[in-house]
């Protein structure tokens, strides 16, 4: 199995001899407005991609897997530079933006689905809490397995929940992939992990190797790489935890 951070949840997953692009947000830096109701007025996104859109669908992706349709995991620009014919994995209720966008090969995951000798099941989590979590839809995560291969756990766009708690004591996954980065609005709670979030993962399950991204790219991110760098350094977990920087494989 081998990972790569394209940028903030845009990942290149080698798992099983398949390539999956996960949660592709192809846009240029700074052509879109700040995310609402935030604290900051920057641009979105924050930074470039470390390669072009172009060289990334070169590798030509097996298939394609959007947690949910946020416009930091699905954009403009991806649905324009994808290939139509190739296998899309959503969410129960997205699956109609996509057929709209021209995709041909679209397959919902209600529970699980094998692809290509993989089985590919999906989670649940919470996308913040109170009004505002409510307010920000339903979000999926997916537990990849396949023989002779460790078991990812992609939890997507949660907090610390019992959703996650869950699908650890299930799956007991060998790799735990976190959407860190604590997004948060100007009010109300953060709506991914921060650095608390991420450490209660290390401690609840020690046994799970994790990769933190989501970071550095979108506005109300507030929680830097370094910021969890720090933080998972003073709580002697920072040996346990991959911050990939843009680019770079895991």
């Amino acid at each position: 199995m081998k990972l790569r951070l394209i940028r903030h949840a845009t990942l290149w997953l080698n798992y099983a001899g398949v390539q999956f692009l996960i949660d592709p947000m192809f846009s240029d830096q700074g052509i879109n407005p700040p995310i609402n109701n935030t604290t900051n007025e920057r641009r979105n996104p924050l930074v470039s991609l470390p390669i072009s859109s172009e060289e990334m669908l070169a590798l030509s992706p097996d298939a394609i897997i959007v947690t949910h349709l946020h416009p930091d995991h699905w954009d403009a620009a991806a649905k324009e530079a994808l290939n139509k014919e190739t296998t899309l994995f959503c969410q129960p209720g997205n699956d109609s933006e996509f057929t709209a966008s021209g995709f041909n090969n679209v397959q919902v995951i209600h529970e699980s689905h094998t692809f290509k000798g993989i089985t590919i099941t999906r989670t649940s989590g919470q996308h913040g809490t109170g009004e505002i979590g409510q307010l920000m839809g339903a979000v999926s995560g997916f537990v990849f397995q396949a023989q002779d291969q460790p078991t990812v756990y992609l939890a997507g766009d949660t907090i610390w929940c019992k959703e996650v708690q869950s699908a650890l004591d299930k799956y007991q996954p060998d790799v735990t992939i976190v959407n860190a980065g604590g997004a948060q609005f100007a009010v109300g709670e953060p709506i991914t992990m921060n650095a608390s979030d991420v450490i209660q993962v290390c401690q609840y399950a020690p046994y799970t190797k994790v990769v933190a991204v989501h970071m550095d790219t979108i506005n109300h991110c507030l929680v830097t790489r370094e910021d969890l760098r720090n933080r998972l350094t003073d709580e002697k977990w920072i040996d346990h935890v991959a911050i990939p920087q843009d680019g770079e494989w895991v």
